[in-house]
C-alpha cells in the first residue's frame, strides 16, 4: 500500500466512525421515545383500570369530555349495576357528543338507575349529549355557576366549493340518487339534500324534547322555554326546573341519605368506566410522549391544558351530534 493512500484510509476511518456514533444516538434516541410511549401507554392503563366497589360503598362514577359510543362504558356500567356498591354519584362535565353515543350513555345509567339508587352531579357543564345523560338521574344536582341544558341537535360539515374553484380543481362523481353522498363538500348543498338533513336534525330534536319533556315533566311552553338550544346557569336551571337542586358531591350524599336510607357516613370511592387510553387519539399519546421523552414535560402539559387536543377530537365527530361548543372568539 502506497504512503499516499495512507491518510485518505485514516479519514475514512474517522468519518466512519463518526457515522457509527451518530447512528447510535438515533438509535437509542428512537429507543428511549418508543419507551417513554409504551410506559406512557402502561401508566394511563394503569389509571385507567376498572376499579371494584367494595360491599357498602358509594362508587363515585365521572363523565367528561366528549361523549361517543362505548361499548367499554357499557359493560363497566352492567358490573356496576351487579356490584355491591350501595349507592351511584354521578359526576357529569361535558358538553356532549354524538347523539347516539349519548342516547347509549343514558340507556345505560338508566339501567343502572333501576338497581342502585342514583344521583348526578354537575361539575361545570352539562350540555346537550351531557344533559341527556343526566336526565337517566331522578334527582339532578349542580353548582350554582354551573352551565346546564343546550338542548338541541346539529348537524355540520365543511363546504370546499368556493376553495376549489380558487385552485382549480374539480371532483366528479357517479352516484345512484341525487341524495347519495349527500353533502359531500365538493359541491354546493342543494335545497332537496338540505331539506333531508333537516328532516333528521328535526326528527333528533323531537326525541330530545319528548325525553326532557318525560323526565323532567315539562310540556306547552315551559318546555318550550327551555329547548331553543341555549345554556342555562345553575341557579336558572333551577328555577327552569331542568335541575332539582343546587349543591355538589356532599348535596348528593345528604339526599342519598334522605330519600334512599343510605349511611351518609358511607364512603365514596372512585369508579372507573373505561381505560383513559381510549379518550386519546394516537395523534395525542405520540406527541405527549416524545415531548415527555425529550425533557418538556412544562411544554407537554401546556399543550393539554390548551385544548388543542380537544379541538381536533371534535374534527372526528361524525353523524348528528347533541354538543355545546361556542365558536372561538376573534
Amino acid at each position: 500500500m502506497s504512503l499516499d493512500s495512507r491518510p485518505l484510509d485514516a479519514d475514512q476511518i474517522v468519518d466512519r466512525r463518526r457515522l457509527r456514533r451518530k447512528l447510535t444516538f438515533w438509535r437509542v434516541l428512537t429507543v428511549l421515545v418508543v419507551l417513554a410511549a409504551i410506559g406512557t401507554v402502561a401508566a394511563v392503563s394503569r389509571q385507567g383500570s376498572l376499579t371494584g366497589v367494595a360491599s357498602g360503598q358509594i362508587a363515585r362514577v365521572t363523565i367528561s369530555g366528549l361523549i361517543r359510543g362505548n361499548q367499554e362504558r357499557v359493560q363497566a356500567l352492567e358490573r356496576l349495576a351487579n356490584s355491591s356498591a350501595k349507592a351511584v354519584i354521578v359526576h357529569i362535565d361535558s358538553p356532549g357528543g354524538t347523539t347516539a353515543g349519548s342516547e347509549q350513555l343514558y340507556d345505560s345509567l338508566l339501567r343502572l338507575k333501576a338497581k342502585k339508587p342514583m344521583v348526578v352531579v354537575v361539575d361545570g357543564l352539562c350540555a346537550s349529549g351531557g344533559y341527556i345523560a343526566a336526565l337517566a338521574s331522578d334527582h339532578i344536582i349542580a353548582q350554582s355557576a354551573s352551565l346546564v341544558g343546550s338542548i338541541g341537535v346539529l348537524i355540520q360539515f365543511p363546504n370546499f366549493t368556493d376553495l376549489l374553484k380558487t385552485v382549480g380543481v374539480k371532483v366528479e362523481d357517479v352516484k345512484s340518487s341525487p341524495l347519495k353522498a349527500a353533502p359531500n363538500g365538493f359541491e354546493p348543498t342543494s335545497p332537496e339534500a338540505r331539506a333531508a338533513l333537516a328532516s333528521i336534525v328535526m326528527d333528533s330534536y323531537d326525541w330530545f324534547k319528548e325525553l326532557v319533556s318525560k323526565r323532567r315533566n315539562l310540556e306547552g311552553e315551559p318546555l318550550a322555554k327551555v329547548a331553543d338550544g341555549r345554556v342555562f346557569t345553575g341557579r336558572q336551571a333551577l328555577d327552569l326546573k331542568l335541575i332539582d337542586q343546587l349543591g355538589n358531591e356532599q348535596t348528593a350524599i345528604a339526599w342519598l341519605a334522605k330519600e334512599k336510607g343510605i349511611d351518609p357516613k358511607t364512603p365514596v370511592r372512585n369508579y372507573s368506566l373505561r381505560s383513559r387510553l381510549s379518550d386519546f387519539s394516537f395523534l395525542h399519546l405520540t406527541a405527549v410522549s416524545m415531548l415527555h421523552a425529550v425533557g418538556l414535560d412544562g411544554f407537554a402539559r401546556s399543550l393539554e391544558q390548551s385544548g388543542a387536543f380537544a379541538a381536533v377530537e371534535r374534527l372526528n365527530l361524525d353523524g348528528l351530534l347533541a354538543l355545546w361548543h361556542p365558536s372561538p372568539v376573534n
